[in-house]
């Protein structure tokens, strides 16, 4: 669904003027992609999908993707490491007291936060990413969950906005509409796992049984 609300508000975008102002750009045009990426995941107002679009109307799904997920990439580790480095003030004037929660759990639980977050298209990009900061997550792991999280939805969007450009965009909804359902599909794993899983150790107050959790950090 998200991406078929994309794809109308595109169609009624002036993409072939966009693409060929970035096609003119000659080099510059990728350096811009990966900057204005970077810049709409810093800065939160921004708004990301329209320069996927874009990137993929100029330079194709294969490498609007690419250039795509460098940006992403890129904005989601400086704000990681502006949360970690200046701490939980600067966050909340930056991005606002929704942030102020911050992620708990351990190492695996907060790698898996941040993966099924990029999964899904209503959680906020760059408030997981200065949530992240915020919290005891190893940068390699927030990397590596990160770039797993986005590479679905970086190449969906290059891909709509390079099939959106052609002459006969009708069916390029429906490969991005199959790429969303299997997108979703580790999400419901996700979901359902979680509600298998036993209770918190140490319910009964046993200071025992409480020793074994993992350390909430």
């Amino acid at each position: 669904m998200v991406a078929a609300v994309l794809a109308v508000g595109w169609a009624g975008l002036e993409q072939q003027s966009v693409a060929a102002l970035l096609e003119r750009a000659g080099p510059l045009g990728p350096i811009a992609i990966v900057a204005l990426m970077t810049l709409a995941v810093v800065i939160s107002p921004l708004p990301s999908a329209p320069i996927a679009l874009a990137a993929g109307a100029a330079y194709g799904h294969a490498l609007g993707t690419g250039l795509v997920l460098a940006g992403a990439m890129a904005g989601a580790m400086i704000a990681f490491t502006l949360a970690r480095l200046l701490g939980r003030a600067f966050v909340v004037r930056w991005v606002g007291p929704m942030s102020d929660a911050g992620l708990l759990g351990s190492q695996n639980f907060l790698t898996w936060t941040v993966l099924v977050s990029r999964l899904l298209p209503f959680v906020s990009f760059d408030l997981v990413s200065y949530a992240a900061g915020l919290s005891a997550l190893r940068p390699w792991r927030f990397v590596l969950a990160t770039l797993v999280g986005i590479v679905p939805a970086s190449f969906g969007l290059a891909h709509l906005g390079s099939a959106l450009r052609q002459p006969a965009a009708g069916g390029a909804v429906w490969p991005v509409l199959a790429l969303g359902l299997l997108t979703g599909l580790p999400v419901a794993w996700a979901v359902w796992r979680s509600r298998r899983a036993p209770g918190p150790a140490g319910a009964s107050g046993s200071p025992a049984q409480s020793t074994k959790m993992p350390r909430r950090l």
